[in-house]
């Protein structure tokens, strides 16, 4: 029993680490365009694609596979976000209704592209660990690492960097952020470029640990849509502790319950933490 509950912990805090890549993404976006980006699972979806595409087909290793599929729903996105979504920056409504047009493109772009079945990638580390009692596959702990590192330089990025200061500057307050010298126009694209370029990264991080299919993109997004609420509306610290306990509560349900009870539970602790508090584990109420 302490074997399995040590092996499903494992598990659900690498499945956490991908959630929050989602998820920070996903707060990114509505931070600084203040819309809920429906498409935000496709381009998860594309980053897994584009990841698949660059190893399987072009013989690319994993982790330049992983960059060149952020650089590519990046750049996809910035496109998205200066043809499509541009005139809708101050109409978060049509924003949003937007988005799901972008949504169901992308996905039917992919059936087009691939068909419906689900494409198999390699694994990208052969081997196991020993992490105390859990025996963790080699590919699971890779992903686990590359997350951790994705994130830190994330931080990294917003903490050190000029433009990641604006970003962040943008996300807590626009109008005083274009009150100090920041340039809305540029914000707007780089928010919403970075912020799927990160959930790019989790499909990608996702794809060697599960098949990839055109219809991969809706679960990452509730997930990450389900953290974003729990961990508070706007906060990374929020969205980390929301993400790890999502991940966790699924796989411990998953092992000692079913996956069918495991969903109902989480959505039972949201809908509990909600009632606590309204505001999310670390969001401030008004936000």
């Amino acid at each position: 029993m302490s074997n399995l509950f040590a092996q499903a912990l494992v598990n659900g805090v690498i499945i956490g680490l991908l959630y929050l890549l989602m998820a920070v993404g996903f707060t990114l976006v509505f931070g600084v365009m203040r819309i809920v980006n429906f498409a935000h699972g496709q381009f998860y979806m594309v980053g897994a694609f584009a990841t698949y595409v660059l190893m399987t087909l072009w013989g690319w290793p994993f982790l330049l596979a992983v960059l060149g599929s952020f650089v590519v729903t990046s750049l996809l996105g910035w496109t998205i976000e200066w043809v499509v979504l541009k005139p809708f920056r101050h109409d978060e409504l049509n924003g949003m209704i937007a988005t799901i047009g972008v949504a169901m493109i992308l996905q039917s772009a992919a059936l087009i592209v691939f068909g419906p079945d689900s494409q198999i990638m390699p694994q990208v580390a052969e081997g196991v660990f020993r992490l105390g009692t859990a025996i963790v596959p080699a590919s699971r702990l890779y992903v686990a690492v590359c997350s951790v590192f994705v994130l830190a330089c994330l931080y990294l990025f917003l903490t050190h960097t000029r433009q990641g200061k604006a970003l962040r500057a943008s996300v807590q307050d626009m109008e005083i952020a274009m009150a100090q010298g920041v340039r809305a126009k540029f914000m707007y694209p780089l928010g919403f470029s970075i912020g799927v370029g990160l959930a790019a990264i989790a499909g990608a991080l996702m794809a060697p640990l599960f098949s990839v299919s055109p219809f991969i993109g809706s679960t990452p997004l509730l997930k990450a849509f389900i953290v974003v609420i729990l961990g508070g509306l706007g906060s990374v610290p929020g969205a980390a502790l929301a993400s790890l306990l999502l991940g966790v509560t699924e796989s411990l349900a998953s092992s000692f319950i079913s996956n069918s009870l495991a969903e109902i539970l989480i959505f039972a602790l949201v809908m509990a933490i909600l009632v606590v508090r309204p505001a999310g584990l670390l969001g401030k109420a008004g936000v």
